[in-house]
């Protein structure tokens, strides 16, 4: 559509400049004007240079991963299924780059601290003139939000600011609302609010005494708690993204259903058939920004298989790329001679973990955990289950984020396999007899992999300890609900940065209020006070100390989880895809993505 609309619009100027400079003549062709046109431009000497737009063409398929997308509502999202989602069809007001992880401009342009660091303003690109738009199941085609006034309608900082506001709501219940509340100035205050002993006026008043305000459609100011120098990054993420408060209003939890769901960003949402497929449109409204350009890919569609189905699809070219390869399959394609060339296995900034629900029986006591974290052999399931060349985690921020201790500089930081310690350490917890610890559960998302992982982790629980243990799963969107809710005694979840600071490991997932609070039923002052003091220190060889002295109490002193490595992505895509290579684990920037002619 896009192109077509340029043509039309270059034949129109042409017609113009060939009645402006030649008397009446009879009918001529389209290539008779172009002629006409092109001496006419010599004889003026004007030279013209209309760059060539990309076109849109082509659908790329590839694959999520088992289990339906919880959800794609910024101000719910959790997970880098929905989040991918998320980031293609809006945008933040900053966006982070997918391969070097810098900071760039989003919806706003540019942006500012003030002198004590408390309060920034984000001032959006007014001349880009982004407009909400739907795609039309009727029309087949993508469209304009109208206004009231029967104009397009703009987003504006107040969309932000509703946005930000909206995540907050304890009324929206969102699970990611406390990486807000750790930076904004009185968001902490709103979202914990017990709405059934709190009035509507009192509640409204607490609304408006959070930080964020839109000053005018174009400026959006944020009053921040204290200094932290990474908070343009903070500020991008999804769930302070801009929202349709209209639409919200209208369509309640149903607005982001297929044929009722409005965004903005290079792409929008075209179908969703739950549990089977999701896809997304390019946008022809998007005007494109140097790190957000236009697409060139016309429709992106993620099925919702696992790893083998999966890998069926792309070898029988129903599929463009994975999102994952079977493990029992690594070996073949490695030393298959087409396939291998189209394997590319490299790190992403993302850390495996075990947790444990530390008020459920045996798991309440320390020295139980850390024995159960030691007996795991990391280097040998490496080895001989993941075969991704993935690195044995000793702790929990990954190697690579700003700030997180590196092997090199902390050879010794963490947990480390030995499987002897943890023997004598679960006697000395009063369990020489295992059959003690009673009935153990460890439970997983639904996966291939994950399985895999879990049963040979049991193999070693059994082998190192003696020790039997359960092994059960759940579908992905229920998984989560469960461990929020109600976790078992030890359950799996892979991290991945939003953005690349350890502040984002330690601190937000973590401490006491963070994101797996609640998961782990874990807290400790003496961690909270030190991953308080890291986000703080400007100094970044003393910001590493304090989050190695936190890693050692997460992972050893208290061994609320189990680091168990640090990711890789293993994946495949075909010759005539060209593409970025994120590092972001799971969030992948499509519209820089191109289908060669194939």
């Amino acid at each position: 559509m896009r192109k077509s609309m340029w043509l039309l619009a270059g034949l129109v100027v042409l017609g113009l400049l060939v009645a402006a400079c030649a008397p009446a003549a009879p009918q001529v062709t389209e290539k008779e004007k172009l002629v006409e046109v092109t001496k006419v431009v010599e004889k003026e000497k004007v030279v013209v240079v209309t760059p060539t737009p990309v076109p849109i063409t082509g659908q790329l398929f590839t694959n999520l991963g088992p289990g339906d997308v919880p959800t794609i509502d910024p101000a719910l999202s959790t997970d880098t299924s929905s989040v991918q989602i998320v980031e293609l069809t809006r945008g933040g007001l900053t966006r982070q780059n997918e391969e070097t992880t810098a900071t760039e401009p989003g919806m706003a342009k540019e942006w500012k601290a003030s002198a004590d660091g408390l309060k920034w303003t984000f001032t959006l690109n007014k001349d880009l003139g982004v407009s909400w738009v739907k795609y039309n199941p009727a029309t087949k085609k993508v469209e304009q939000v109208m206004g009231e006034d029967n104009k397009p309608r703009l987003v504006t900082a107040k969309d932000f600011e509703y946005g930000v506001k909206r995540t907050l709501n304890p009324k929206t219940a969102s699970d990611y609302a406390y990486v807000l509340n750790f930076f904004i100035k009185g968001a902490e205050e709103f979202n914990t609010a017990d709405t059934k002993k709190v009035s509507e006026e009192d509640l409204k008043k607490l609304e408006d005494a959070v930080g964020v305000k839109a000053v005018d459609d174009w400026t959006l100011e944020f009053t921040i708690k204290e200094p932290a120098g990474f908070f343009p990054a903070v500020a991008g993420l999804w769930v302070a993204h801009a929202q349709p408060s209209w639409l919200i209003a209208e369509k309640g939890d149903r607005w982001t259903e297929a044929g009722f769901f409005q965004g903005y960003g290079p792409y929008t949402l075209k179908e969703w058939v739950h549990e089977d497929r999701i896809s997304v449109i390019a946008n022809p409204f998007w005007p494109g920004t140097p790190n957000i350009p236009k697409p060139k890919i016309n429709e992106v569609t993620w099925y919702m298989l696992d790893a083998t189905p999966a890998l069926a699809n792309y070898e029988t070219g129903k599929q463009d790329t994975t999102y994952e390869v079977p493990l029992g399959d690594i070996d073949r394609l490695k030393a298959d001679a087409k396939l291998s060339k189209e394997l590319k296995i490299a790190p992403i900034l993302c850390t495996y973990y075990y947790g444990f629900n530390t008020k459920k029986k045996p798991f309440d006591d320390p020295k139980v955990r850390l024995a159960f974290s030691m007996a795991v052999d990391r280097a040998g399931l490496i080895k001989n289950v993941t075969k991704g060349e993935q690195e044995p985690a000793q702790w929990f921020a990954r190697p690579g984020l700003t700030a997180a201790p590196t092997l090199k500089d902390y050879p010794d930081l963490g947990v480390k396999s030995d499987p002897a310690g943890a023997k004598k350490l679960l006697a000395d917890a009063g369990y020489s007899d295992v059959s003690k610890l009673g009935e153990i559960t460890l439970m997983y998302n639904t996966s291939e992999s994950h399985k895999k992982i879990a049963e040979a982790i049991q193999q070693m629980w059994k082998q190192n300890l003696g020790v039997d243990v359960k092994v059960v799963n759940q579908e992905w969107k229920v998984y989560l609900k469960t461990l929020q809710e109600d976790a078992p005694q030890i359950w799996r979840l892979g991290w991945c940065q939003d953005y690349p600071d350890a502040n984002n490991f330690d601190k937000e997932v973590f401490r006491t209020g963070g994101h797996e609070s609640k998961s782990t039923n874990w807290s400790n002052k003496k961690y909270d006070d030190l991953v308080d003091q890291a986000a703080r220190e400007t100094d970044l060889k003393k910001r590493t100390d304090l989050y190695a002295q936190a890693e050692t109490i997460l992972v050893k002193e208290d061994a609320a989880i189990i680091p168990i490595y640090w990711y890789t992505r293993v994946n495949l895509t075909k010759p005539y895809v060209k593409r970025t290579w994120s590092v972001l684990g799971g969030l992948e920037h499509y519209e820089k993505w191109e289908l060669l002619p194939h």
